[in-house]
């Protein structure tokens, strides 16, 4: 099934692209958060009106989510928790935590955005991927520290 990307995402193509999915992946999934618009005649004519302006809206966000991602790589996050002997966590630093820690400094980033492969849970510095579009990525400093 061919259809006409409105957005750009990661493993399938940029905003405005053509591409051939899976009918059932376009019908249930892409189709009704609003992705992807079907790729016939009518869409396809549009789609050459309004290519310019396509291209103008992911060049904005890609700029926003690049000066997002500066902004992000020079703040020292500092998270708070309990710790117990051999300085291990009660618990665990989940993305949502680190989200929550970002929104505290001004910042808004979704936690499904953050990147971890396993939760923290252990005492000290890590450096954690944030994924802000499919172009755009960046470095967080995350420090867990031993709640006083």
């Amino acid at each position: 099934m061919e259809i006409i990307l409105r957005e750009s995402m990661k493993k399938l193509g940029k905003a405005g692209e053509i591409v051939k999915v899976a009918p059932g992946y376009a019908r249930n999934y892409l189709l009704p958060k609003g992705l992807v618009i079907m790729a016939d005649k009518k869409n396809l004519e549009q789609l050459e009106r309004q290519q310019k302006y396509i291209i103008a809206k992911a060049a904005r966000l890609k700029e926003e989510h690049e000066a997002l991602a500066t902004q992000l790589q020079s703040l020292d996050i500092i998270i708070a928790k309990r710790a117990g002997e051999e300085s291990r966590l009660y618990g665990a630093v989940t993305s949502m935590d680190i989200a929550e820690a970002i929104a505290a400094k001004g910042f808004e980033v979704d936690k499904k955005k953050i990147q971890l492969s396993d939760p923290i849970k252990a005492i000290g510095e890590y450096q954690v991927t944030c994924r802000l579009s499919a172009d755009v990525s960046c470095e967080v400093t995350v420090k867990v520290v031993a709640q006083a």
